[in-house]
């Protein structure tokens, strides 16, 4: 397991940087999935659920974004899944340049989808392409089902939400159905996945959502 140390990239062509990055991911057959949420919404706990469903197909790798620690990243490679530790020396976000370099260190060699877990917020990692060909945000039952009220881009840009810790419903006062009508306002075609990582509920969804997705990607190689 890695620990690459990175500075956010000064430039005003991320966007471009993004295109071009997504672009040569999708020549080489991989999918690159931005994953975002607050902290302790369940990312890791959910990648160890998807990894260990997946059973090595298709096969996945994750890159890892914190200000600092490996803790995510231990996790994973106990997991029995590559994966990088990057470290933003302090950047609340990852950019297309801070990714590419934390791609660079990693063994792509066979992979077919690449997991960036940003870093844990709801404002900056929306803010900045990575050059994913999707986004996918984390709203975990704890949080409430007020966040698309507060942080709309966040809800705008993602292409996929995931409503975790759904066997913690009976003991928080959150409504999915509430919940999914202001992200739609925000965002009509978001596609919604409530599942609960721990037990499996809701799993099978989400997991066919992100096959059909490398599937395209392969399809476009």
């Amino acid at each position: 397991m890695k620990v690459i140390e990175l500075n956010e990239s000064v430039t005003e062509s991320n966007d471009r940087d993004a295109q071009e990055l997504s672009s040569q991911l999708r020549g080489r057959g991989i999918l690159l999935v931005n994953l975002m949420s607050s902290p302790g919404s369940g990312k890791t706990t959910l990648l160890k659920r998807i990894a260990a469903d997946f059973a090595g197909s298709p096969k996945m790798a994750v890159l890892e974004a914190d200000i600092a620690s490996d803790v995510d990243a231990v996790r994973m490679e106990e997991a029995g899944v590559t994966s990088v530790q990057a470290h933003t020396d302090g950047m609340c976000h990852m950019d297309a340049g801070m990714t590419r370099r934390g791609l660079e260190a990693m063994d792509l060699e066979g992979v077919d989808i690449v997991f960036l877990e940003n870093v844990g917020n709801l404002i900056c990692p929306a803010e900045f392409a990575t050059g994913a060909q999707k986004n996918m945000m984390i709203l975990s039952v704890p949080e409430g089902d007020d966040k698309p009220l507060k942080y709309p881009l966040m809800f705008s840009e993602s292409d996929a939400l995931v409503i975790t810790k759904t066997d913690a419903l009976p003991y928080f006062d959150f409504d999915i159905r509430t919940c999914e009508e202001r992200a739609k306002k925000l965002n009509p075609g978001l596609r919604i996945f409530p599942v609960s990582a721990k037990a499996g509920d809701g799993m099978k969804e989400l997991e066919e959502w992100l096959k059909a997705a490398v599937t395209e990607i392969k399809r476009e190689k």
